[in-house]
């Protein structure tokens, strides 16, 4: 997988990320899974023309240690089309971006 980690969370770093997580995104099917959603400016090639499969998201994972974004765009909707797809360069940077805004407001030095 294709994946921005951050590591070697302390029990408290974690707390607030959980937090600004429950606060910021979707929560997913299973505890510590969120969903970022791309903006529809942000849809890719892959994406374009697949409206019925949206909206489309990243996986944001947050575990005891670990807090990891996926750079895979899934559908909402369906599990097996093609337009699910690797970020493309626009896509990446704004997993990147928000991850850096999370870390940044709440402080995270891991």
């Amino acid at each position: 997988m294709r994946q921005y980690l951050i590591d070697e969370l302390s029990f408290l770093e974690r707390d607030n990320i959980e937090s600004y997580l429950k606060r910021s995104l979707k929560a997913g099917p299973i505890e510590g899974v969120f969903w970022l959603e791309v903006p529809p400016d942000l849809l890719g090639a892959a994406q374009q023309g697949h409206e019925r499969c949206g909206p489309f998201y990243f996986s944001v994972v947050l575990e005891e240690k670990t807090l990891r974004f996926e750079f895979l765009v899934r559908s909402s909707h369906n599990m097996h089309c093609s337009c699910i797809a690797w970020a493309d360069t626009a896509q990446r940077q704004f997993v990147l971006d928000y991850a850096d805004r999370l870390l940044a407001e709440e402080m995270i030095r891991a």
